[in-house]
């Protein structure tokens, strides 16, 4: 995939979703963020550092729709160097996978790019958990086909083209969206270590997840939230479990298999769960 791409995509699970899509793609993606993020200077440093811009809506105040403008010039300036840009074309984050109406935002983008000459693409993409607050999911992305201005603008309107734009896209992403779906009948063996990789991992993540469910509650960000202190903290636990099982006498060979264990039979409760995959159009 070369050349400038506009990455459209669904939103069903907050900053999670950016980081799987930019996870996936060899090339680096800037992404258009909620601009309430960076209200704090640290958190707009850290943002911004990750190639993120702010957009904002109008339930964020007003006064701040003007600033709409930067992240709609930071845009078109990336695609303009061949960059990859992901827009979540819903405009909103909600925890389901079905999609909401979208804004006007990414066909802005595209029609701006498409007047100046710049050869953009846009990618349709469609984002599927098989849950949004359990303990292990499994996330299935799917890519359409590229799409080009000819087929999303064909019009000289732009209020036309925009209508047009959001249908043809809103039909291509739903038809993306898949959700792993749990396993009916996994085998004893699949059972029996999934079973020990719960029980190995469950201190550590009812811990951190009460924590979590606590400081998040009526927002969308528990998922988001949960898996980034968890992929601090769950270093920082095995090393310190290796710690006290040495300071108590237990050889170093049994504490590394114990430590191995941990993330191996995590996998295992995991992925003897998931097996196969419906479409929300099905």
């Amino acid at each position: 995939m070369k050349g400038p791409v506009l990455i459209t995509a669904n939103h069903p699970n907050s900053f999670l979703d950016a980081i799987i899509i930019a996870a996936v793609f060899k090339r680096p993606i800037h992404f258009l963020a909620r601009g309430d993020a960076f209200n704090k200077p640290w958190h707009s440093t850290l943002l911004r550092t990750l190639h993120m811009f702010p957009v904002y809506r109008l339930s964020e105040g007003k006064e701040n729709l003007g600033l709409n403008a930067a992240a709609f010039e930071n845009s078109r300036r990336v695609l303009s160097q061949d960059g990859i840009v992901l827009i979540f074309i819903e405009g909103i984050c909600v925890n389901k996978h079905e999609l909401q109406p979208f804004k006007k935002g990414a066909a802005r983008i595209a029609a701006t790019c498409w007047k100046e000459g710049i050869p953009l693409t846009v990618l349709p993409l469609g984002i599927g958990y098989s849950a949004l607050h359990l303990m292990g999911k499994s996330v299935l992305i799917q890519a359409g086909d590229l799409m080009h201005q000819s087929e999303l603008m064909p019009f000289e309107e732009d209020a036309k083209n925009y209508v047009i734009f959001n249908q043809l896209l809103f039909e291509k992403i739903n038809e993306l969206i898949c959700i792993p779906k749990f396993k009916p009948n996994p085998s004893l063996t699949q059972q029996i270590l999934g079973r020990m990789g719960t029980i190995l991992n469950r201190p550590l993540y009812t811990l951190i997840s009460g924590y979590v469910r606590k400081k998040t509650r009526n927002t969308v960000f528990y998922d988001s939230v949960l898996f980034g202190v968890l992929f601090f903290c769950y270093p920082l636990y095995l090393l310190s479990l290796g710690f006290l099982l040495s300071v108590f006498g237990l050889p170093l060979f049994p504490v590394l298999i114990i430590l191995f264990l941990h993330p191996l039979l995590a996998y295992f409760a995991t992925s003897s769960k998931i097996d196969t995959t419906s479409s929300l159009t099905d």
